[in-house]
């Protein structure tokens, strides 16, 4: 098995470019930190009959994720280094398809991330949340659902440190929730002002993240239906910052770095 090892912000994947066909227990074999490779997922080229190229994205817990704004920023970097796709097309993924572009100059990557929605069916969650008051782990969260194209729940907290709350405590809580059928990303965030946001991420799947891209979206989108910000922000994870657009119809545009770490060589077969 061949893979390449890149990360967006510390949140990092491993591109499979050649191999056998993934399972989640071998998923969950090559992502395992200390006796794999190591890596928050795996992206998976496929075929695709509605874009340019298909993508699955495997969570390290074996499952799959219906799209992931840093996965797609890494396979849009890897598709024009290392199979010279031009600088901009389209990626399928399970949640519909997206478009990217990769800047030669900057080798910034953008991605048109589709329509944000609010809809509890959208999310999915059996109820509407935005800025809803609801215990969670002890504490009482205003919590936002967002859909974007996969799960996000929201917590903006005001004029907090957020390294002094247990916001460990209340992603691993929301993450399972039986609010969301398909499990949870959770973000507890705040406003440092109207273009600045911060947030700290519990991805579903994978629990503690340095960046995700679809959930420095969500935040974005929350933030802004709340009135809390205007269209274009910063929003600043433990990794580093992404710039988020969010328009007036919640259609939403991400733009950040990708950095490739290594070509990796995986033994197989890696499971006893």
């Amino acid at each position: 098995m061949r893979l390449i090892k890149s990360h967006g912000l510390g949140n990092d994947y491993l591109v499979l470019c050649s191999g056998e066909p993934l399972s989640p227990e071998l998923v969950r074999s090559v992502c395992h930190r200390h006796t794999g490779v190591g890596g928050d997922g795996i992206l998976e080229p496929v075929s695709s009959d509605t874009a340019d190229h298909g993508l699955r994205i495997w969570n390290p817990d074996g499952s799959q994720a219906e799209k992931s704004g840093n996965g797609l920023r890494i396979f849009a970097r890897w598709l024009v280094d290392h199979r010279a796709a031009p600088s901009a097309f389209t990626v399928e993924v399970p949640a519909g398809v997206v478009r990217c572009s990769v800047d030669g100059e900057t080798g910034l990557v953008t991605v048109e991330m589709g329509r944000a929605s609010l809809e509890p069916e959208a999310v999915p969650c059996l109820a509407s949340l935005r800025h809803t008051p609801v215990e969670v782990a002890g504490a009482v969260l205003q919590l936002t659902a967002v859909g974007m194209g996969n799960p996000h729940c929201v917590a903006i907290v005001e004029g907090a440190d957020l390294d002094a709350l247990p916001w460990r405590d209340w992603g691993r809580a929301l993450e399972v929730d039986l609010r969301f059928p398909n499990r949870t990303n959770v973000q507890v965030a705040r406003v440092r002002d109207r273009a600045n946001l911060e947030a700290r991420i519990w991805e579903r799947g994978a629990g503690e993240t340095l960046a995700s891209g679809s959930s420095a979206c969500a935040v974005a989108v929350a933030a802004r239906v709340l009135g809390r910000v205007d269209g274009d922000v910063t929003v600043h994870m433990p990794g580093g910052t992404l710039q988020v657009q969010v328009g007036d119809d919640l259609s939403v545009v991400q733009t950040g770095p990708v950095v490739e770490v290594a070509e990796v060589s995986v033994r197989m077969p890696l499971i006893d």
